[in-house]
């Protein structure tokens, strides 16, 4: 393509050429106010000097045109996945690259949008594209989403965009659909507490009320009935330590673009408040103060410590206030704030005058109810002031058979105990345990529970029990003290004890039956501890409801695992046997799925500073796609049903020519000839 143009290159520099000029024109116009004779001629010389200067010439170019680039953006994220947006956006995107074909001077670059953590991420992959595209031929942006943009800058001018930005919209801008929104949730919670959420059920097609539904870690569900359209406090129990998967749901509405964002989780960690010990010792011995330097060396234990130094039908002439401080508060422990402790132990108690039977009743209905104890038996548990002899016996696992065993013996795990929680593991155990002696057990039965330990003889040493909603341990010999000591190289007292502990507390981690899950680098990996000898198979079932059945292998003794690629987002179900748990793939309530409706809002800035346009282009039938047109820098870019692409016009020159417009001979003529004419008439 050839083009022809008018260059100067002045003679002098331009400000000099200006400044000559002005000073000429002043001069010329005060000589034509005064009718000063030849002022015209003299006036045509001075411009015909001014153009000499300027030293014009003519062009002649050979051009080749450059392609203007529009740039197509793709909205991929999971919302465009919604009824048939995909097919929509696709459809819009043929129609650019069949434009681009026929236009030889129109380029298409095409990115896709997709989604992050924190929503989808549309401008992101704009200046992505911007970043390989010169601005001076950027000829349109075409944004295909559903306006469910969670990246836009908060200033318009953040792009620099020198041409049109257009939204085209798939879906139905008339949709309805009923949104789960938690708009506070709380991090942390008390172990046996609740916790305050607030949630907002937002639903344009109904109003009243909707049924929601809480479920803790695939639990049985707690059902509310809340108001639509407002923010409502709901309270929801902490029930473990650790995390705590809370699934909220809301029943489905009357319209529903999808049931994706009907549902919505949390993770509440949950941390115990300081626990309150009731430590009670019989009478003083050696292994009383390994119990209470195992207590006080938790920062976490509040410990009550009684010890009882004489009963009361005891005579002798010690003074009473020698003897303790305070009297034993025996209506105030065991009846008025028996419930503020986390767990109650009986070391070395046995009946005596000083504890009626109804207490130790109270003590078995405290168990009962969800409470803890553990029972660490001295001689006198084999034999009349035995505390089976006592209503507590009901809620005991061991009953004595009257007799002692004294001498050194290694305690033993059981085969269940080789696969309990509570005692596999622990140092210096197995089969053949390199633990140091005890010297002294009381035999007995075990009436009920789990025997971790015994004696070589079979007789039990370390049982658990559950006992209604509470839980109870009985240690049959109070020689534990020797491991703390360090005899015949000690054994794991105080882990032994901590894990008990954490037991009768219902620790988690501590279960005999337990099933747990975590997603790390897109797997999903599922725990199973158990004491059979093998675990039913794990079931899954992941967010789109597709269900996965897998075997779990045996890992260490008693305990099972599985691992599974997961991809996706939302909340994963798993169950094995009895035992269920979930586990969150993902973000638990991404973005991307708190508003599935079509909108223009997000864009709407960015359209109206670029000139551009918004269409709503449907879906499936009723697909409506805006014409592609060229249009000028300067005239419109959209239309009711087109949308604009700038031309830039730009171009690469091959080669040029380049001739003076005027001799210099034939402009010496010229102001000769001129300055001759103002001459003559100023001469008549």
């Amino acid at each position: 393509m050839m083009a022809t143009t008018i260059d100067f290159a002045p003679l002098i520099p331009a400000p000099w050429l200006i400044g000559l000029l002005t000073v000429g024109f002043v001069v010329l116009i005060a000589g034509a106010l005064q009718r000063l004779s030849g002022w015209l001629w003299r006036g045509l010389a001075l411009a015909v000097v001014g153009l000499a200067l300027a030293n014009p010439s003519l062009v002649e170019e050979e051009r080749d045109p450059l392609a203007d680039i529009a740039i197509l953006v793709t909205d991929t994220s999971a919302s465009m996945r919604i009824g048939e947006r995909e097919a929509a956006a696709d459809g819009l995107a043929e129609r650019m690259r069949a434009a681009a074909e026929a236009d030889p001077l129109l380029d298409l670059v095409e990115v896709e949008a997709r989604e992050g953590t924190d929503g989808s991420r549309v401008f992101d992959a704009l200046n992505q594209a911007l970043a390989s595209v010169p601005q001076d031929r950027l000829a349109g942006v075409v944004m295909a989403t559903d306006g469910q943009v969670h990246d836009a800058p908060s200033d318009t001018d953040a792009l620099n965009l020198d041409a049109p930005l257009h939204q085209a919209m798939p879906g139905d801008r008339n949709a309805g659909d009923r949104r789960l929104i938690i708009e506070e949730a709380p991090r942390y919670g008390i172990v046996g507490q609740t916790v305050s959420f607030s949630i907002r059920i937002e639903d344009e097609a109904v109003t009243g009320t909707a049924r929601v539904e809480f479920r803790f870690e695939g639990g049985e569900p707690q059902v509310h009935n809340v108001p639509i359209g407002r923010t409502i406090p709901v309270n929801v129990p902490v029930e473990r330590r650790g995390q705590n998967v809370i699934e909220i749901e809301v029943a489905a509405g009357p319209q529903e673009l999808s049931l994706i964002n009907n549902r919505a989780a949390a993770n509440v960690n949950g941390v115990r408040d300081r626990l309150r010990v009731l430590l009670v010792t019989g009478e003083p011995h050696n292994g009383a103060r390994a119990w209470r330097d195992l207590l006080k060396s938790d920062p976490s234990v509040d410990l009550v410590h009684f010890t009882i130094l004489r009963p009361p039908d005891r005579r002798d002439t010690t003074p009473v206030d020698e003897l303790a401080l305070i009297a034993f508060p025996v209506q105030e422990l065991f009846v008025e704030r028996l419930a503020e402790f986390d767990l109650v132990i009986f070391d070395r108690y046995y009946r005596r005058n000083i504890m009626p039977p109804l207490y130790f009743d109270n003590i078995a209905r405290y168990v009962e109810n969800g409470g803890a104890l553990l029972v660490t038996a001295g001689p006198p548990f084999a034999g009349r002031p035995s505390l089976f002899r006592t209503p507590l016996a009901s809620v005991l696992p061991v009953r004595p058979t009257g007799t002692l065993s004294e001498g050194g013996f290694t305690p033993q795990s059981t085969l269940l105990g080789l696969r309990h929680p509570v005692t596999t593991g622990l140092e210096g155990g197995g089969e053949d345990p390199t633990w140091g002696r005890w010297l002294r057990r009381i035999n007995g039965t075990a009436l009920s529970g789990q025997v971790l330990l015994e004696a070589p003889d079979g007789n039990p040493l370390l049982v658990l029990d559950r006992s209604g909603q509470g839980r109870a341990a009985m240690v049959m010999s109070d020689q534990t003290w020797l491991w703390s000591r360090g005899f015949e190289g000690g054994g794991p007292y105080a882990e032994m004890f901590r894990r008990v502990a954490h037991w009768l507390m219902r620790e988690p981690e501590l279960d005999e039956e337990r099933l747990t899950a975590s997603i790390i680098d897109g797997e999903l990996r599922a725990d199973r501890v158990t004491l059979a000898g093998t675990a039913p198979p794990l079931q899954v079932t992941w967010p789109d409801g597709q269900q996965d059945v897998v075997d779990m292998s045996e890992t260490a003794t008693g305990r099972f695992a599985a691992a599974l690629e997961a991809e996706g987002a939302g909340i994963v179900r798993l169950r094995s046997g009895d035992l269920t748990t979930v586990a969150a793939l993902g973000p638990l309530n991404p973005l991307e799925y708190a508003d599935l409706r079509p909108t223009t809002e997000v864009l709407d800035p960015f359209v109206d500073a670029t000139r551009g346009g918004q269409y709503y282009i449907g879906e499936g039938d009723s697909l409506r796609l805006p014409d592609i047109r060229r249009t000028r820098a300067s005239g419109d870019q959209a239309g009711r049903n087109w949308l604009g692409l700038k031309r830039n016009e730009r171009y690469i020159v091959r080669a040029s020519t380049q001739t003076p417009i005027m001799p210099a001979l034939l402009l010496v003529l010229i102001i000769a000839t001129l300055m001759g004419l103002g001459w003559w008439r100023e001469g008549r």
